[in-house]
């Protein structure tokens, strides 16, 4: 199954959705380290191994975890292949003064923001959508 690839239906239908928790981006040198642990996302770096976890998940293995975000996630199905998506919102949110990290799942666009910032980027989100 495909996904929308169309700029304009995607903007309108991305219906973004504010999972629940706290969320942590760190780094492992051994994927050991997070075996039996919900792992959110991960990403191989030359530097080691980027792992996206609950923030108690994270303290329970004494992994160091700055910076806390919200996880929003657009609920559209995008293709892989779309144009112009990730540029729209992130544009939209910087605008707004909103940090955002962003993981394309083969469904789904994930944003991680500053979890103060949930609420203003779920709203930022919301009009972007809302005016497309």
């Amino acid at each position: 199954m495909t996904g929308e690839t169309s700029l304009s239906a995607l903007l309108r239908s991305m219906n973004p959705e504010l999972n629940d928790g706290e969320y942590v981006f760190c780094t492992v040198a051994d994927s050991k380290r997070v075996e039996g642990i919900e792992v959110v996302g991960s990403f191989r770096e030359h530097e080691g191994l980027t792992v996206i976890l609950e923030r108690n998940q994270a303290r329970q293995l004494g992994l160091d975890c700055d910076y806390v975000m919200a996880w929003i996630t657009l609920t559209v199905h995008s293709s892989l292949a779309a144009v112009g998506l990730t540029a729209a919102f992130a544009s939209a949110l910087g605008q707004a003064g909103i940090s955002c990290n962003v993981v394309a799942g083969f469904y789904h666009d994930h944003l991680f923001v500053g979890k103060d910032d949930a609420l203003k980027a779920m709203a930022t989100l919301r009009a972007l959508a809302t005016n497309a």
